[in-house]
């Protein structure tokens, strides 16, 4: 027998798992994938909403009030949110470590946009904010750790 399956009984379930896929420096890549994949449908959402904003579609809350500007000026905002956020998916699928940074920043910033843009549509708004905060949380807790060879356990 490996000696993989001797340790399986001395630690945690948890230990056990991570010795059994072969060791730790996977620990996470779940929540990397998931925050790129889910940080490349919104920066994708985030586009086509924007341009049915600059648009002036039927598709938004008619006569919503603002804290800051108008519908024109968040589409655009919107827009150019969702163009960062989808070059920055690639980035994280591809391993680079200003992906993450980029991930985490234009989530952060699509975060308090969504909210901002919360009379547009206050569903979807709310939606998006939610699953941002998982992208950050992603990216945050797993992106950045270092394997046992110094190279990147998140990727």
């Amino acid at each position: 027998m490996p000696d993989e399956y001797s340790t399986m009984s001395s630690g945690g379930a948890g230990d056990a798992t991570v010795r059994a896929s072969g060791g730790g420096d996977d620990h996470g890549i779940g929540w990397v994938i998931f925050a790129g994949t889910m940080l490349m449908i919104v920066g994708i959402l985030n586009f086509i909403y924007g341009i049915a904003a600059i648009s002036n579609s039927k598709f938004y809350v008619r006569d919503a009030q603002y804290i800051v500007s108008s519908l024109n000026t968040w589409g655009w905002i919107i827009l150019i949110i969702g163009v960062l956020q989808f070059f920055a998916a690639i980035s994280i699928w591809g391993g680079t470590e200003w992906g993450r940074w980029v991930g985490v920043l234009t989530a952060g910033v699509n975060a308090i946009a969504q909210l901002i843009f919360l009379p547009a549509y206050p569903f979807l708004s709310l939606a998006l904010f939610a699953v941002d905060i998982l992208i950050i949380y992603g990216l945050l807790a797993y992106a950045g750790r270092k394997g046992p060879a110094g190279t990147a356990a998140g990727y």
